[in-house]
């Protein structure tokens, strides 16, 4: 969890990786909608509003994190087949499209089923726990956890879908970049997972 650093643009240096593998021309290249149609609606839905909470909301995410997911699953740096298979023929300008066509999209929060355990959530988000030496998510995902760049979105998201990402950074099942997220979960409770993902899914 640490601000992005100041560096080319994700989906310009993945483009460069992937100049030699399998794609549609720039011709050829498909619309949004029909992408979207056949690739994503399923999962997340035509807005990017999963009904399911097995699948991420993707309305209003950070353009350039969801670039940075889809060349991971593409590269194979984030491990899905359901994924991986979606975005193989991808060219960068296509992951490009369908990035900036949900970050564009409004997400719509969920309703905390446990108020208290919400405000629980809030205080881990903003302040941390100094006695056991969490930090504040919001030090890297913001105020209102909309984060920035490569920082993903937490806001209005599914709180089990938050909940299964944590433990999958805890579990080093998800890996980051810079481990700096795996270091930082570690010490949360599963009370405190819960109330974070309680937390997170009301707020827009």
């Amino acid at each position: 969890m640490r601000p992005a650093h100041p560096a080319a643009p994700f989906a310009v240096a993945c483009a460069m990786m992937l100049a030699s593998t399998a794609g549609p021309a720039a011709a050829e290249e498909r619309s949004v909608r029909e992408l979207v149609e056949a690739r994503c609606q399923n999962c997340h839905g035509m807005e990017g509003q999963s009904s399911s909470p097995n699948y991420p909301k993707l309305a209003s995410q950070n353009a350039e994190y969801l670039q940075r997911q889809m060349f991971n699953f593409k590269l194979g740096k984030r491990r899905s087949t359901e994924m991986k298979a979606q975005v193989a023929d991808l060219s960068a300008a296509e992951v490009q499209a369908l990035a900036e066509y949900f970050s564009s999209k409004a997400v719509i929060a969920d309703v905390a089923f446990d108020p208290a355990l919400a405000d629980k959530g809030r205080e881990i988000y903003l302040n941390g726990n100094r006695d056991t030496g969490v930090t504040a998510c919001a030090t890297c995902h913001g105020p209102r956890a909309h984060g920035a760049l490569f920082l993903p979105r937490l806001a209005g998201q599914h709180a089990s879908y938050i909940e299964r990402q944590i433990h999958a950074f805890i579990d080093r099942t998800r890996q980051a970049p810079d481990m700096v997220m795996h270091s930082v979960v570690t010490a949360l409770t599963e009370d405190e997972i819960v109330a974070l993902g309680q937390y997170l899914s009301g707020i827009d």
